[in-house]
């Protein structure tokens, strides 16, 4: 996969952001989905990629700025047709890569707590991401799940 900077201009990635928003939205309570749009994409603090196998979109991700030693990883989408090929893993790693790039010491997500979203919860265990309390203006809420990653410590360890 070939990850690049994210063109939120391109039909292509319009279409792939908006079911990801959509899908988000239908598979959790209302008022509880925070899904970024393409205007929240387009934030001054938000960092936006796109990942592709060829001329095939494949994956998206986005690093959001909280502080000058915090980030919050956002809009991770796998299309569904290539889900289980790694693509989540590979982005997620250049999410992580990248806020070590710009110094960060904390990494979190929120995502969804219902049973749509385990497959997410099982990737960001699998990179070393841990259950949090909420952060940065979220609230307690029992459909979020909220994890974070200590990116002091040296990566592989």
């Amino acid at each position: 996969m070939q990850i690049r900077t994210g063109d939120t201009s391109d039909p292509r990635v319009i279409e792939l952001l908006d079911h990801h928003v959509t899908a988000a939205r239908a598979q959790t309570a209302p008022g509880s989905a925070h899904a970024l749009d393409l205007a929240g994409l387009r934030a001054r603090d938000v960092a936006f990629w796109t990942g592709w196998d060829g001329d095939t979109l494949v994956a998206t991700g986005a690093l959001k700025m909280l502080s000058a030693h915090h980030g919050e990883v956002k809009s991770m989408h796998t299309l569904q047709t290539t889900r289980r090929r790694g693509f989540g893993g590979q982005m997620l790693r250049h999410i992580v890569t990248e806020a070590r790039a710009r110094s960060l010491t904390r990494l979190s997500l929120e995502t969804g707590s219902w049973d749509y979203f385990k497959p997410a919860h099982a990737l960001y265990r699998a990179h070393g991401f841990v259950d949090c309390g909420p952060f940065e203006g979220y609230a307690e809420d029992p459909n979020s799940l909220f994890l974070t990653l200590d990116l002091s410590v040296p990566a592989g360890r």
